[in-house]
């Protein structure tokens, strides 16, 4: 069968260089297109990956017209994914979202309806949901080896969304704060905050592990610094029918997690009624305890299956097969904790829990 044609659109998430690196590694993929306006952002992957001078835009819709994608790829500011994923449909592409899904539960539902009625796959990206030890922990949670799952205890963010680049290239503090006065990161109307960039993880992959299951009321707080509009570090719980579960974000940790696990370590602990498990991000093996075995045993974690081992591999085998987006990847899902999202930081700002919001 012929390539899928993979566009990568914005490159305002430093995300896409990573993303477009898995689609120069699939032999099922090419890449026929980036775009951003500003061709200093796409500088990288074009030296990376070879992209010839036809296949590089700075118009959105010469990019369309010319690359014809079968899929785009998008990382543009988050206040910008419902007008992007709208004028991608128009192209009737499948579309990949990297995370966040959306500014706003409003979003999200104008993405999923502009997407629907073009048959194409929407589908947005949480990295995490492709870390080994969380893909064990979901597996043993569903085997009922704690029992009950009854709270979800989430804790996870970086140094700051400027010390990385694609690939995971470290920037210097000198070089973060010329950035932090004009980056989007760090302007609220873009969409940017650690609640906004991490708290999505934990509501998203969080409903995963519940099943679907949203919680009733939402309480959240965040921090406040002189001169930075946005939060660096907040605290959401989430009272669910059967308990209380917390989400935490953080811009600041001592290290990053995929170098060193800062304290407190970045991922999830799990409370059933028979037992918890503890997942760190990229951790060799999740950490499990039960009634019979109440002594913290660790539990190697599982390779990911041949066809989940990435996003682009596992979408582009949903296209090839004609099946439907699961998972963490759903968008119905992902619209779940988009009003966990949207709960938390309308509870931050008026200081009061909410009634989970529709």
């Amino acid at each position: 069968m012929a390539k899928l044609r993979v566009a990568g659109i914005s490159f305002d998430h430093m995300h896409m260089g990573d993303l477009l690196r898995l689609v120069h590694g699939n032999a099922d993929t090419e890449i026929v297109g980036i775009f951003d306006p500003d061709r200093n952002k796409m500088v990288s992957a074009i030296e990376n990956f070879s992209i010839s001078e036809d296949r590089i835009f700075a118009d959105f819709d010469a990019c369309m017209k010319e690359a014809k994608p079968d899929l785009a790829i998008l990382c543009v500011a988050t206040a910008e994914h419902a007008n992007y994923t709208e004028r991608l449909a128009a192209y009737g592409v499948h579309v990949v979202v990297e995370k966040p899904f959306a500014a706003s539960t409003a979003d999200a539902r104008r993405m999923i309806a502009a997407v629907k009625p073009t048959g194409k796959l929407l589908a947005i990206n949480w990295p995490l949901a492709w870390v080994e030890s969380h893909m064990t922990a979901k597996r043993l949670i569903d085997q009922g080896v704690i029992g009950t799952l009854n709270e979800v205890h989430f804790y996870d963010g970086n140094r700051g969304p400027l010390y990385h680049l694609a690939d995971k290239v470290e920037v210097t503090r000198e070089e973060v704060d010329q950035q932090k006065p004009t980056s989007w990161w760090y302007k609220k109307d873009s969409g940017g905050g650690s609640l906004l960039d991490y708290l999505g993880y934990g509501a998203t992959l969080g409903t995963w592990y519940m099943n679907g299951e949203a919680p009733l009321e939402v309480t959240s707080t965040i921090d406040v610094t002189q001169n930075v509009e946005v939060d660096q570090h907040s605290i959401t719980v989430c009272r669910y029918a059967r308990g209380l579960s917390k989400m935490e974000t953080r811009w600041g940790t001592f290290t990053d997690p995929w170098t060193i696990q800062p304290q407190p370590s970045c991922g999830f602990v799990f409370v059933g009624s028979d037992g918890t498990i503890a997942s760190q991000d990229y951790a060799d093996h999740v950490t499990v305890q039960t009634r019979a075995q109440p002594k913290p045993t660790k539990v190697p974690a599982e390779p990911l299956p041949v066809r989940r081992r990435n996003v682009i591999e596992y979408v582009a085998g949903c296209i090839r097969r004609g099946e439907p987006i699961t998972g963490p990847l759903d968008p119905e899902l992902c619209l779940i904790a988009q009003r966990i999202v949207d709960t938390a930081a309308r509870s931050a700002q008026e200081k009061r829990t909410l009634a989970l919001l529709s």
